[in-house]
């Protein structure tokens, strides 16, 4: 799946922007350990990969905050 992630990029579904683990802690205001545990826990999957960092859909970081909080 070559250019997953990538900006423009052809095919059939609608682009998608994907973001850092960094940016997803921000984004939600936890530690990128916090995100991190989440991946562990199957709370959250990363969308794609850029290098060696994985990459997330906003929506679905927004999610995993929402059911941890639900946990908590």
């Amino acid at each position: 799946m070559a250019g997953a992630g990538g900006a423009g990029g052809a095919g059939g579904a609608a682009s998608v922007a994907l973001i850092s683990g960094d940016l997803a802690a921000a984004e939600v205001e936890v530690s990128p350990a916090t995100i991190r545990k989440w991946v562990q826990l199957g709370h959250l999957t990363a969308a794609g990969r850029q290098g060696r960092r994985l990459l997330y859909r906003l929506e679905d970081v927004f999610a995993a905050e929402r059911a941890a909080r639900r946990r908590s």
